[in-house]
């Protein structure tokens, strides 16, 4: 059985920083790409970030761009979403997720396995 489970959120003034951490399991092959979402209250879901299932290629939207840093430690089935200079617009419930295939997507229905989500809160 696949499981994704998320950690590291927490509350944290402007201009801190958070990592967030998705720990996966279950799949016999490593080949899947990994994403990180966010909902905010009120909001629908959107995509933040993704890595391939190496590692090599990674993106982030505008939004984070610059800030924010996905990563994969294969050694431990792990990826990280690293978090700088948050601001209070950056508030929400993070998930990760794993993809049906190897490609690198930001569409929700893309993904089929979603770990239980870590709240990120930045005061301001």
């Amino acid at each position: 059985q696949v499981q994704l489970v998320e950690s590291g959120g927490g509350l944290v003034q402007t201009g801190g920083s958070l990592r967030l951490s998705c720990a996966t399991s279950g799949r016999a092959f490593s080949i899947y790409a990994t994403g990180w979402f966010r909902q905010a209250p009120g909001k629908e879901r959107e995509f933040v970030a993704v890595t391939d299932w190496s590692g090599t290629f990674t993106y982030c939207v505008d939004a984070v761009k610059g800030r924010f840093t996905i990563s994969r430690d294969h050694a431990k089935n792990t990826v990280y979403l690293q978090m700088n200079s948050l601001k209070p617009e950056d508030t929400a419930v993070y998930y990760c997720a794993e993809a049906k295939s190897y490609k690198t997507t930001g569409w929700g229905p893309d993904y089929d396995y979603w770990g239980q989500g870590t709240q990120v809160t930045v005061s301001s």
